[in-house]
């Protein structure tokens, strides 16, 4: 979990973490944005560049990132206080805000605020996180006016449409019964995180439920905005080529009257890790296959382990040669696919694996995945694989920085959550020095398998009984309008 690679499968609607999950890179990034260091090959480090920090009198954070060989400006917008400020019985409440606050702003309708950034080759949305609004634009450096323009529309006049709320309330809940009747992939996170977090704010759904999202009436948004959105929650970021002087007028004339918002954030107390065994069986009647995941209470942003235990999650179950993929997919052929993960929070978030597969299946494929777990931590991880799994890291951060937009999402989340530079620029390092030692200690960021909370999604009929072989059922029906029993 921005909150973000684990989306498409943790979230009905389009909310999007943006999780700053540090996996580093021993490559040069040929677009000059980050500066990169060499030693030896295993001790590059990826260096993100200089940014000035400029604090608006309303208390907006502006920070400018220059970027000169490429004729394009990117700005990241983000306003604190997302899901997790959803009014009890009305989540999803950020999510439909975000959506809407681009469906015509200032003196724009919805049509013409899309033809105005169509027209100038641009791109805008709007998104919403659990700690955040999140805006993103790019458009060519000789429209940053236009761009500032829509964004400051978008979050300070936005119209909020009758006729658009409507629709986007309509499409959101479409959306879940169609994922309901197609492709449960897409819902089981939002079960998992009920049935894990119970009671806790991290157990409600970001994008909301068919019975939350029925309740949520415009009224309820305008609230919100007002409660939520304001000046001094803002951090913005923009990246490319620009002038500072000019743009800084810009976003002080665009964004400095913006008032404070009335609301206070959310605080979030830690949950603590699950002992012992539960299941929630999700019916699902006719079901072919079997999705399951197992989950447990995991750990958080800044845990200083976090280098080791990125090591441990990719050799586990981070890409195709895992463990689990190669064992329940490559070796035995019961899966098209499974992985596992980390969702850092502020507070512990979840860990999990997950996989799906035949109903005549599904005890092979839960007995597979338990004893690859358990070999896991009863065998750890020999020396070849860990160098393999630090090679897989250095390989796949260096392309998620390359681009102005994505320096400048990266910096904003890093301002966001209180987080120093280093949190970034000297992950490699700690990939690198990451002792045997250390990554065997790691291995315990993933439950034992005596202690696993279950989410299974079948035909309970078939499966009910073999399911309680590995602890009590509580059972729900996918038709059900909510994600927990």
């Amino acid at each position: 979990m921005n909150t973000a690679q684990r989306t498409a499968t943790r979230r009905i609607t389009g909310s999007t973490m943006h999780h700053l999950r540090a996996f580093v890179a021993t490559l040069v990034v040929a677009c000059g944005l980050l500066v990169v260091s060499f030693g030896n090959a295993n001790a590059a480090g990826i260096r993100l560049p200089e940014a000035q920090t400029i604090t608006l009198d309303n208390g907006a954070t502006l920070i400018l990132v220059q970027r000169k060989d490429v004729p394009m400006v990117a700005a990241t917008a983000l306003v604190r206080g997302g899901s997790l400020a959803d009014p009890a019985g009305k989540e999803g409440s950020a999510d439909l805000l975000a959506s809407l606050l681009s469906q015509g702003a200032g003196t724009r309708d919805a049509l013409t605020f899309a033809q105005a950034v169509d027209g100038a080759g641009g791109s805008l949305s709007i998104e919403s996180s659990q700690d955040a609004i999140v805006a993103e634009a790019q458009f060519l450096s000789k429209d940053s006016g236009l761009m500032l323009s829509l964004l400051a529309d978008a979050l300070l006049r936005p119209r909020m449409d009758p006729t658009e709320f409507a629709k986007l309330k309509q499409r959101a809940i479409a959306g879940i019964a169609t994922a309901k009747d197609s492709d449960p992939r897409r819902l089981i996170g939002s079960y998992v995180d009920a049935w894990l977090f119970r009671g806790h704010p991290y157990g409600r759904p970001t994008g909301g439920d068919e019975t939350s999202l029925a309740r949520i009436g415009l009224a309820d948004l305008q609230a919100f905005r007002q409660a939520q959105m304001g000046g001094d929650r803002l951090i913005l970021v923009i990246a490319g080529d620009f002038d500072p002087a000019a743009i800084t007028a810009q976003v002080r004339s665009a964004f400095g009257s913006w008032a404070r918002a009335s609301g206070s954030l959310p605080t979030i107390s830690a949950e603590t890790r699950q002992q012992g065994r539960r299941i929630l069986l999700v019916d699902k009647p006719g079901a072919t296959q079997t999705y399951f995941t197992f989950a447990n209470i995991g750990t958080t942003r800044n845990d200083p382990a976090r280098a080791a235990q990125d090591i441990v999650a990719t050799a586990f179950g981070g890409r195709f040669t895992s463990m689990l993929n190669t064992e329940l997919r490559v070796k035995s052929g019961l899966t098209y696919g499974a992985r596992a993960g980390i969702d850092r929070q502020v507070q512990p978030g979840s860990v999990d694996i997950s996989t799906y597969t035949k109903t005549d299946s599904t005890r092979a494929a839960i007995d597979m995945a338990i004893a690859t777990l358990d070999r896991l931590h009863h065998d750890g991880l020999d020396a070849a694989t860990q160098q393999s799994a630090k090679n897989y890291i250095a390989g796949q951060f260096a392309p998620r920085l390359e681009t102005a937009a994505q320096v400048g999402t990266s910096l904003a989340w890093l301002t966001l959550y209180g987080e120093p530079r280093s949190y970034i620029d000297g992950y490699l390092d700690e990939v690198t020095a990451a002792t045997p030692e250390q990554v065997a200690a790691a291995r315990a960021v993933f439950p034992d398998s005596k202690d696993l909370v279950m989410v299974v999604i079948g035909d309970a009929a078939k499966i009910r009984d073999l399911l309680k072989t590995y602890g009590p059922v509580t059972e729900m029906r996918l038709s059900d309008p909510h994600f927990s029993p």
